[in-house]
């Protein structure tokens, strides 16, 4: 479709559809397309990584398969539902159970400590405070920080703050986890420590993963990689692990 490629995954029924996907806004009279009628399907379970050069539109897909932000036009469906036929509220009950979001810079609340960032989604849910503290104890085990618990942002590493907001993101057991550079502001070790832990997230818990990166050591972990530029799919490569 003018030009854009479209990627499939043979034998597996899509949990995400991207059909003429397309971003747009104005500024003044220049009309900025991040996505530009972007077709795409991801099986449940895989593990994408989304790479190209900044301005290629890896963000603004990751924020529509989000629920985040809404496409100009075009259909975005998960799981068979059309993101662009929920209501406002709709479309945030939905990303609170389904989608768990991983950002560069962690995005914790300064003044809560460790098991109170992760308990921020559950609040959410109505659930009972035994069933959040449940919840949040086996998140953070998961992610190896039960004894930090209590301990605020500003206590831990970068690596520790990057393994709570992962803690924060698997806590409502959401089916799909978003990661946009995850490893950027982490040292190697740090990093290899993060993807590691993503990556067993996606083997042993069946999470469909889709992480945003500009560093091939982490692009190497995914079975996937897709290559963005100026808003269309250019390339992708397939790997078995």
């Amino acid at each position: 479709m003018n030009g854009t490629t479209s990627t499939g995954e043979d034998n597996a029924t899509p949990l995400i559809e991207c059909r003429d996907l397309t971003r747009e806004f104005r500024r003044g009279e220049q009309v900025i397309r991040p996505l530009d009628g972007l077709d795409l399907e991801l099986a449940a379970g895989s593990f994408v990584a989304l790479m190209g050069p900044s301005g290629s539109g890896k963000s603004t897909l990751l924020n529509l398969i989000a629920g985040i932000d809404r496409p100009t036009r075009g259909t975005l469906r998960i799981g068979g539902r059309d993101l662009g036929r929920l209501s406002g509220r709709d479309l945030a009950d939905w990303r609170s159970r389904q989608i768990g979001y991983i950002f560069q810079l962690y995005n914790l609340v300064p003044v809560l400590t460790a098991y109170e960032n992760v308990e921020l989604p559950l609040l959410l849910h109505g659930l009972s405070r035994g069933e959040r503290h449940r919840r949040v104890s086996e998140a953070l085990a998961r992610v190896g920080l039960v004894d930090r618990h209590r301990h605020f942002p500003r206590q831990l590493s970068g690596g520790q703050e990057q393994r709570v907001a992962i803690a924060r993101a698997i806590v409502t057991d959401p089916a799909i986890l978003l990661a946009d550079e995850p490893t950027g502001d982490l040292d190697h070790d740090s990093a290899a420590a993060v993807m590691d832990l993503l990556t067993s997230l996606h083997r042993e818990l069946g999470k469909t993963l889709v992480v945003v990166t500009h560093d091939p050591a982490v692009a190497e972990r995914a079975q996937r990689t897709l290559h963005l530029e100026k808003g269309r799919l250019v390339a992708a490569a397939e790997i078995t692990r």
